[in-house]
């Protein structure tokens, strides 16, 4: 019978192209949930792009089908989609999470304006139903409070999904991953396996969280000036952690950068982080208060050019800066792509006299994420029939498939599949289905949507060669180009008198061996004449391409 029914149907819409944007649909028949809706953000060869999302036009067309968003975790990978999801969706629809993650979205959609929202708190052991797609949340440990997994009941069959995750044994909070629950559920069956990849390449166990704490305490401990920290917003035990060893050091807390204010505030009122108020401090009133009994924990941990840490290294802090004497600690690893924005920053408080301490160094770091031996136990316990690698790029993908084939697992059960892709669940058995919209979608600016990649590769142009104007005031009555005028931004050479000769004689010569009608409805031969022999002429005389604007003029 069930062969007959629509089918279990999971589509990846994001997170399986590099690290970020996760979102993936899970319908069967009339009912369809969402898990996550994350956000990246761009790379170099996206310039002027604010952030990356996945395109969820396939979630708007069946909107109708969508009976709920489960959001695993409270990091902007896996909710900040939000916002632009629920603005474009006619339907309000509930908003599943834990209490930490359900305060940093309503923190997140009063930025947007975005009232009342169906929020539904969740914890570990908590049960949905949803259609006839019912869900059970298990407690797990990552970077952030109240990660979650989910176990996927249907018509068709199971679907158990991580989340992010490791097995921490000695988690901050005391949360431990629910190993029973997920035994559980692999003694009930559980067909399809989606598990994390982040580390997927990373051999070995990654190392607890608290392994940190007592590094930061020896590091702040004998500090002579200052303490800046630099680390996600939103890596509660981290944060907690830094303001423990502050305060075994008899150092007050300073918070600075917008989200870490937003999401310190947030943690401390839902009981997520233990700070008494009185060892906090606000930047102002710093005045008096020796350099030795200070630790500033600060947003710019990426080196990101408008976070805290980035403005207090080049001097464009309004009430904070470093000197020579202090020490900065960047307690994160660079997100790909973000790898030269640190360096700089590290440069440019090297420069300054600081000392500079980060996981290069010392262990002021350790990921949120399984090593292949956290896997491989997740493997061993959820004893999956069929297993599909989520969360990476295509090379954690592949290496987390690898590691179910030496566990046993036989080719064609696993999946490593691109967004857009989906997987068809009958009977319990899995098979690939037939592919959905996916891609990527823009926000730039105000506006959201495909940016042309021609507008990228403009962007990219204007920033390597410049841009020269050319201007051609053209006779119609005379049938001639009477002028030519240039002006130039970000070019590598100067517009002289020579250099204006000369260009203009190499128009004047190309525009003579044509043939042109010089009527109205004729310049777009002209300017494109004007514009190729000026870039000709330019290559052979600097070897390089800038953006070329022709400009026809009639008189």
């Amino acid at each position: 019978m069930a062969k007959k029914n629509p089918p279990l149907r999971i589509i990846p819409l994001g997170g399986l192209d590099g690290i970020g944007k996760n979102m993936t649909a899970i319908e069967c028949g009339p009912d369809m949930v969402l898990i996550d809706a994350g956000l990246m953000f761009p790379d170099d060869s996206q310039p002027g792009i604010d952030l990356v999302l996945p395109d969820y036009t396939y979630v708007l067309e069946n909107e109708d089908k969508l009976r709920g968003i489960v959001v695993t975790h409270g990091h902007e990978d896996h909710t900040g989609a939000l916002p632009y999801l629920l603005q474009d969706l006619n339907n309000k629809v509930p908003i599943f999470s834990s209490k930490l993650t359900l305060g940093f979205i309503e923190g997140k959609l009063a930025e947007f304006r975005i009232k009342t929202p169906k929020f539904r708190e969740v914890h570990d052991g908590s049960h949905v139903n949803l259609g006839n797609i019912s869900i059970d949340f298990f407690s797990m440990t990552h970077s952030i409070p109240g990660a979650l997994g989910v176990y996927i009941k249907s018509p068709q069959g199971t679907v158990m999904h991580t989340g992010d995750f490791k097995l921490d044994q000695t988690p901050i909070d005391g949360v431990t991953p629910n190993y029973a629950a997920i035994t559980k559920f692999a003694k009930q069956g559980i067909d399809l396996l989606m598990s994390d990849s982040t580390n997927a390449n990373r051999p070995g166990f990654t190392p607890s969280e608290a392994a940190v704490g007592p590094t930061l305490n020896e590091v702040i401990k004998n500090a002579k000036g200052r303490v800046f920290v630099a680390s996600f917003s939103s890596h509660i035990h981290r944060l907690q952690q830094i303001c423990d060893a502050a305060k075994k050091c008899g150092r007050k807390i300073v918070v600075t950068g917008r989200s870490m204010l937003t999401n310190t505030r947030v943690a401390r009122e839902l009981g997520y982080l233990n700070i008494d108020e009185k060892d906090i401090l606000d930047a102002y009133e710093l005045n008096g208060i020796p350099d030795d009994q200070i630790v500033v924990m600060c947003t710019g941990s990426q080196g990101e050019p408008l976070s805290a840490l980035s403005r207090m290294a080049n001097g464009e802090h309004k009430t904070l800066s470093i000197h020579s004497g202090d020490t900065v600690i960047i307690s994160a690893t660079p997100v790909p792509g973000n790898e030269k924005a640190v360096q700089q920053v590290i440069n440019s408080l090297a420069k300054l006299g600081c000392t500079v301490v980060d996981k290069s160094t010392r262990l002021v770091h350790v990921s949120g994420h399984g090593s292949q031996e956290e896997l491989k136990l997740m493997l061993a316990m959820a004893k999956p029939s069929y297993f599909m690698p989520v969360h990476g790029e295509a090379v954690h993908l592949r290496a987390h498939a690898n590691l179910a084939r030496q566990m046993g697992m036989r080719d064609d059960h696993i999946f490593v599949v691109d967004n857009g892709d989906t997987l068809e669940m009958r009977g319990g058995e899995v098979k690939i289905g037939p592919q959905v919209e996916s891609g990527i979608v823009y926000v730039d600016g105000l506006r959201i949507g495909d940016t042309d990649p021609i507008v990228l590769r403009d962007r990219q142009k204007l920033a390597n060669d410049g841009m020269v104007t050319v201007v051609a005031i053209v006779s119609m009555k005379r049938k001639r180009i009477d002028a030519i005028e240039f002006s130039s931004r970000g070019v590598s050479f100067t517009i002289d008198d020579e250099f204006s000769f000369d260009a203009s004689a190499s128009i004047m010569k190309a525009i003579d061996k044509g043939s042109f009608d010089y009527t109205s409805s004729g310049t777009g031969a002209l300017r494109k004449a004007v514009r190729d022999s000026l870039s000709n002429f330019i290559w052979n005389r600097t070897r390089t391409r800038p953006m070329i604007i022709p400009v026809v003029m009639e008189v």
